[in-house]
């Protein structure tokens, strides 16, 4: 039985019309500890598990600052980086973490900003590919928070 794994063969997509993608990504939420929160029990997996994604052909890494919080995109970074080419790691800003299981919206431009950049550090690049708003804030207008993330 071949059990060769290639996630190129899933065909791709354009985001945005132009930044092409497998269709088989890859999403790093679940390598944090229970409730999204903190490191995972057995770090050394969960690095193995994103090395092993890009192995197999994945060229598309989701991920937002509110994992872990800042947990999976740290991870990312230490596993991944320099990253090969062709690799996309999409995240997000917009939440704020309390605890486990927590999820607050704060998307404020300067909050959405200030998310930006340190998302930016974290993953060690110098500019993020796609980067989404997690969730709409109904405290500001959503033309603020949209406009920001222009």
């Amino acid at each position: 039985m071949d059990l060769t794994i290639d996630a190129s063969a899933a065909g791709t997509f354009r985001l945005g019309g132009e930044l092409a993608v497998h269709r088989l990504g890859f999403g790093g939420m679940r390598l944090c500890g229970p409730g999204v929160w903190d490191w995972p029990a057995d770090r050394e997996n969960a690095l193995a598990v994103l090395s092993r994604a890009v192995e197999v052909g994945v060229n598309f890494i989701d991920t937002a600052d509110a994992y872990g919080p800042e947990v999976n995109e740290r991870q990312i970074a230490q596993a991944l980086h320099p990253y090969p080419d062709g690799l996309v790691i999409a995240t997000k800003g917009g939440l704020v973490r309390s605890g486990p299981g927590q999820w607050e919206r704060d998307a404020r431009p300067e909050r959405l900003r200030l998310c930006c950049d340190e998302s930016l550090q974290r993953l060690r690049l110098e500019r993020i590919d796609l980067y989404q708003l997690h969730a709409p804030d109904t405290k500001v207008p959503l033309a603020d928070q949209i406009g920001t993330l222009k």
